[in-house]
């Protein structure tokens, strides 16, 4: 009977450590996918901060000031028209950045999802020992 309980032992060893590889394996895939993920939000992130840039030069290149001339004859008055184009473009070139600077934020590339569920699998093994 000692001799079935020793295999016993060594059986359950050797299954747990056979578990403990294979979550290990999954997880550094999650983390793996997860980061692949986030990296590409991050290039999302950059290229909003590129196209707010590109959007802002060339709005004010080639549309500001035909569009300032028509609110200046709508308006009498060239000061109001080219504020009133001037805070709208701000406001456009503004919003892309602050969407890009979301994609770029620590938080936003953090593997979350891993993270959770290596806690989670921390739990359960504390609970089978």
């Amino acid at each position: 009977m000692p001799d079935h309980q020793g295999n016993s032992i060594h059986t359950l060893i050797g299954d747990a450590l056979r578990e403990s590889t294979d979550l290990a394996r999954k997880e550094f895939a999650l983390f793996r996918t997860e980061m692949t993920e986030n990296i590409r939000g991050l290039f999302v992130g950059l290229g909003m901060f590129v196209g707010a840039a590109v959007f802002a030069v060339v709005a004010i290149s080639l549309f500001v000031q035909s569009l300032v001339d028509w609110l200046a004859k709508l308006l009498n008055s060239d000061a109001l028209a080219a504020l009133i184009v001037g805070v709208v473009m701000a406001a456009v070139a503004i919003g892309l950045a602050l969407y890009g600077k979301s994609k770029l934020s620590p938080s936003a590339l953090a593997p979350t999802r891993t993270v959770r569920n290596l806690r989670r699998d921390t739990e359960l093994v504390s609970e089978r020992v």
